[in-house]
């Protein structure tokens, strides 16, 4: 299932995961997001606007309460980036879900946004990488998070296994914890890639 919250590429990633053989369904609804086998959270555009989408639609609630009870999500590029504590646009600090420590910022690189095809360090022990850990996948992304110390929340249970991408330098490209797994990229536009790395998540659990 997709969460509908007015912000993410919703159409591309519902076609990539149906190309994967999943049957998804876009919606907002409270219970219906909270039940679902598996929950994708998108998001492009400000961590800000992101932000306040989730809040009012009780995203908030509905991860923790499907993270609380071991059942999947996945948050894919700001999707991802709200899953940390805190992100700071144009000066303004706004905080974020929390379930990893780390500030969302602008990437200290000569061109932003970080935009296109590029290569990732994704660690042995990746489940979602497997058999695609050296293939390309697509960003458009000007902030990212940089911290190297991604302890894992006590909701997922686990330390967290970290991918790593670099652009102007190293930052968090991909974090896999427990039922909790979001990428910086955009796997439904990674072409075969991206619908690799899908199938395999679907799978994982």
């Amino acid at each position: 299932m997709l969460l509908d919250y007015g912000s993410g590429n919703l159409r591309s990633a519902q076609r990539a995961l149906e190309r994967v053989g999943a049957s998804v369904t876009v919606t907002a609804d409270f219970e219906s997001a909270l039940d679902a086998d598996a929950l994708v959270v998108p998001g492009v555009g400000a961590f800000a606007a992101c932000m306040r989408g989730i809040l009012e639609v009780r995203g908030d609630e509905i991860i923790d309460r499907r993270l609380k009870g071991g059942r999947p999500v996945l948050g894919i590029c700001v999707g991802m980036q709200v899953l940390f504590s805190e992100g700071v646009e144009h000066g303004t600090a706004v905080t974020g879900l929390g379930y990893w420590p780390g500030v969302v910022e602008q990437l200290a690189a000569p061109i932003l946004p970080h935009m296109g095809w590029d290569t990732l360090r994704a660690p042995v022990d990746s489940k979602i990488f497997a058999e695609v850990a050296g293939e390309r996948f697509y960003f458009v992304h000007s902030y990212g998070v940089v911290s190297e110390d991604l302890t894992g929340h006590e909701k997922t249970g686990q330390p967290p296994t970290v991918t790593w991408g670099t652009h102007g330098a190293d930052f968090v490209a991909a974090v896999e914890n427990g039922p909790l797994v979001a990428t910086q990229f955009h796997p439904e536009k990674s072409g075969d890639a991206g619908l690799a790395l899908l199938r395999n998540w679907l799978h994982s659990w």
